[in-house]
């Protein structure tokens, strides 16, 4: 019996119209997916239906790119121990983070089959965590998002990034290095269709900072970016209406501590998941073929540690 939730009808019709997707063949082609990973003797990965199912969606049910993303998935995890190796939510750092609530997804969307609206907002004091620290907590909420939240997979994401409390300590931060690693992993392996990044409140040296990011990043994505030179909240209504917004913002959805508390528990409750997830990765040794290595997808073999899989 496979274990996937229905979607809502909206989200359905959505699917259906956008993504290719077929309710009647569903589980075939899960079932394919998950035949194809047991065959792949590099690849320890998950048999979430679930998982493989949102995989699907993020893919537009294109088995052939499914498998290169669910492929990517868990080579770039073997390749990114700075992101992946560490992920317990009641360790220091990443408790202090959570407090932040640097990535807050808002549960209220604009329709019914509308994108998930992701919150982000920058670290006041950038010398306070380290930045892959703030990453892997950024990673680990999207990661429970694609197991759990159907309207982030079937109508996309959207990103308000609020940069109030961006300073040019950041700019010390955002290596290049950096800027690839995440780009490639959320570009490659990522089941996610991002729709728009709306930037507000942008300081003046965010140029610079994007002149660091954007060579890493495909032009479709570029194209989504939206820069609003403003602090005036009201300005944002157009895209980010009241209704969905936290108070702070003016907006009538509640205040922002209740969704730091909901996804700070939430992260939290999912501590032995993200423990025992530390296993599915790719072993490169195993892999029918050359393996690959962070020189082949970041051009920088020497600022990698890479994981040792049994």
């Amino acid at each position: 019996m496979m274990a996937v939730r229905p979607l809502s009808k909206e989200l359905q019709a959505k699917a259906i119209a956008e993504l290719n997707e077929n309710p009647e063949r569903i589980p075939e082609d899960i079932e394919y997916i998950k035949e194809w990973l047991r065959k792949q003797p590099h690849l320890n990965a998950r048999m979430d239906d679930q998982l493989i199912l949102s995989y699907l969606r993020g893919c537009k049910f294109s088995l052939e790119k499914t498998k290169t993303k669910l492929d990517a998935l868990y080579t770039l995890k073997g390749l990114l121990p700075e992101f992946f190796s560490n992920r317990d939510p009641f360790r220091k750092e990443i408790q202090g983070i959570l407090k932040l609530g640097l990535n807050l997804p808002l549960p209220k969307t604009t329709a019914p089959d509308a994108p998930r609206i992701m919150l982000q907002r920058t670290l006041r004091d950038p010398s306070l965590y380290k930045i892959e620290d703030v990453a892997t907590v950024s990673l680990m909420i999207s990661e429970i998002m694609v197991l759990e939240d159907d309207q982030y997979i079937v109508g996309g994401l959207v990103l308000f990034n609020d940069l109030t409390n961006a300073s040019i300590g950041l700019m010390s931060l955002m290596t290049p290095s950096l800027a690839k690693k995440s780009m490639t992993f959320y570009e490659e392996a990522y089941p996610v269709r991002p729709k728009e990044m709306h930037f507000f409140n942008i300081p003046s040296f965010f140029d610079t900072l994007m002149n660091i990011i954007k060579p890493f990043m495909k032009e479709k994505m570029q194209r989504r970016m939206r820069f609003h030179h403003t602090n005036r909240i009201e300005q944002m209504y157009e895209y980010f209406p009241k209704s969905i917004l936290p108070a702070e913002y003016g907006g009538d959805a509640g205040p922002i501590q209740d969704l730091i508390d909901y996804w700070k528990k939430k992260v939290e409750d999912y501590a032995p998941w993200f423990k025992e997830d530390y296993k599915y990765v790719s072993n490169e040794s195993r892999r029918i073929g050359k393996p690959k290595t962070a020189t082949d997808l970041f051009g920088m073999e020497g600022s990698f540690r890479k994981l040792n899989v049994d």
